[in-house]
């Protein structure tokens, strides 16, 4: 007997698969991105694949101890995937915007960099590293 996921309809068909190796500005081709470069995300999480698509009404699964096979580092923020369906028991487009994975991948590729952790982790970077440029006191030699 097979072993299926826990709310997870035993027709896995109907669901496809992202993992965030797919839509990584940092991996090549061969490492596993499959949208172009200049659409891609800089290290992208499955929680982040998760939040775009359910906000657009998909019905998601998040994975969390799924690992990419091609993945080399096994850290926990590496592992992951979201499983999605595209397709109702019927055979019809649960969203019709979204009619194959690679839509569902450049959707969420072009989505993740607007949601507001991104946006606050931009902001609060560029703040940290100005106050780290003034706090250089009393290094360096005395000028006499």
């Amino acid at each position: 007997m097979a072993w299926a996921a826990p709310s997870l309809p035993n027709d896995k068909s109907r669901f496809i698969c992202i993992y965030p190796a797919y839509i990584n500005n940092k991996k090549t081709i061969a490492e596993g991105r499959r949208i172009p470069l200049e659409k891609a995300v800089e290290n992208p999480t499955p929680t982040e694949i998760q939040d775009v698509c359910a906000a657009v009404g998909l019905n998601v699964l998040l994975e969390k101890n799924k690992m990419y096979p091609r993945e080399w580092n096994r850290d926990a923020q590496y592992r992951g995937r979201v499983r999605i369906e595209l397709k109702t028991e019927d055979g019809k487009l649960c969203q019709p915007q979204f009619p194959t994975r690679k839509a569902v991948m450049l959707y969420a590729a072009e989505t993740i960099p607007k949601l507001k952790t991104r946006t606050q982790k931009m902001g609060s970077s560029d703040q940290s590293l100005q106050q780290g440029e003034g706090s250089k006191k009393g290094k360096g030699k005395k000028k006499k």
